[in-house]
């Protein structure tokens, strides 16, 4: 009896998916409209300009004679966060006796996440000069690699949720659209007009379709979910940011921003935590 209720369980799985493959390309040329849509409104809307006050953030408390010290410090666990992923890839790919029950089924969905974490180190690089001295120049180090981060991660939901080839080969593309975006906002900036729409469409619009593609799509890994969880805690890092001088004054101890790096921190290493512990599915 139990042998039976399990293999009409694992046929009505089947037809799931068997659905769900069949439905798959209607929802990708869905996703594709929605983001072509989302370009040309970010193309014909006016232009969000960067505050003018952006640069004044509530913590400048100087310490150890570094400005900005929380802001600049807080960084660390961002670094910590990044370097520890590449190490967790490298586990991975050093463990071939056991490869089927490491987190990638093959070579070419390393390479997403390999740019992913390195986009990490050099974001908190960025961001802590940036923040040791904030202008417009050092912004500019600081937004690259976050741009270039999110789409590697755009490019690696891509792999696992419908092709590990559509993924590695759409990577090179989705990064140089990031970093596109960022240079845009930057020669704008230059223009005296600034603009930021573009860098907004792929720094949030981007990680809806992740959550989106996450939520409709089956992946070959345990543990997908935990890229959701990812997602929330930088949306509560956002959060964060936004009531920087709020927090700051509560107890001066530290400022939403800063919360804003730690947050941001946790969320990569709850990435780092899905590879470490997901395995293939069918496992």
């Amino acid at each position: 009896m139990t042998l039976l209720t399990g293999c009409m369980i694992e046929t009505d799985h089947k037809k799931d998916l068997h659905k769900l493959n069949r439905e798959t390309p209607r929802l990708l040329y869905f996703l594709c409209a929605c983001s072509v849509f989302m370009i040309l409104l970010a193309a014909v809307l006016p232009p969000i300009a960067q505050p003018h006050d952006y640069h004044g953030f509530a913590d400048q408390r100087l310490l150890l004679g570094i400005p900005n010290f929380m802001n600049v410090a807080s960084n660390f666990a961002i670094m910590f966060s990044g370097i520890a992923g590449l190490f967790c890839l490298r586990h991975a790919a050093d463990s071939k006796h056991e490869f089927d029950r490491q987190p990638f089924k093959n070579a070419a969905e390393v390479w997403a996440y390999r740019i992913f974490f390195l986009s990490i180190i050099m974001t908190a690089l960025g961001s802590a000069c940036y923040h040791w001295r904030p202008d417009n120049a050092a912004l500019l180090w600081d937004r690259l690699p976050i741009a270039i981060g999110i789409m590697a991660l755009l490019a690696a939901t891509l792999s696992e949720r419908i092709d590990s080839r559509l993924g590695f080969h759409l990577l090179p593309a989705l990064v140089s659209i990031g970093a596109a975006s960022v240079l845009y906002w930057y020669w704008s900036e230059q223009q005296g007009t600034g603009n930021l729409n573009f860098y907004i469409v792929i720094q949030f619009y981007s990680l809806l379709l992740i959550a989106l593609l996450s939520l409709m799509l089956p992946t070959a890994y345990t543990h997908g979910n935990m890229v959701l969880q990812a997602i929330g805690f930088y949306a509560l890092a956002k959060v964060a940011e936004t009531f920087d001088q709020q927090i700051f004054t509560l107890g001066q101890i530290a400022s939403g921003h800063t919360l804003k790096h730690l947050i941001a921190a946790l969320a990569i290493w709850w990435i780092v935590r899905m590879l470490r512990e997901r395995t293939c599915a069918g496992q």
